[in-house]
């Protein structure tokens, strides 16, 4: 596995885990924390796996297509969790993330399924 042909993968992956540590750390500021406690926790599992996964691609390991279906998986269910909060901007700026890092780990399933 060549580690540039996944720069965009990379790119979103480490994107995407900046703006869930971001929006976990706004949601702990919320009044109501515990209205957002599955959002911070999803928060974290995703910073997390998108770090690994980038991790992995980076290095060239065979392994980097197994975790970025998880990784795809983790951002898919972040993002609609934090989509069900609209009024928060670090909610709805991570749901973005979210998805583009969605799409680019499923993107780069395909592209190493052929």
């Amino acid at each position: 596995m060549n580690n540039m042909r996944f720069k965009d993968c990379i790119e979103a992956c480490m994107s995407c885990a900046t703006a869930c540590q971001y929006c976990a750390t706004e949601c702990l500021k919320e009044e109501d924390v515990k209205l957002m406690s599955l959002c911070i926790a999803l928060d974290r599992e995703c910073a997390l796996v998108c770090v690994a996964a980038a991790q992995l691609m980076s290095i060239g390991s065979e392994n980097a297509t197994a975790l970025c279906k998880a990784c795809s998986d983790i951002c898919e269910s972040c993002a609609n969790e934090c989509g069900k909060f609209p009024q928060m901007k670090h909610c709805r700026d991570c749901a973005k993330e979210c998805m583009t890092c969605y799409e680019e780990c499923r993107g780069m399933i395909e592209r190493e399924l052929v």
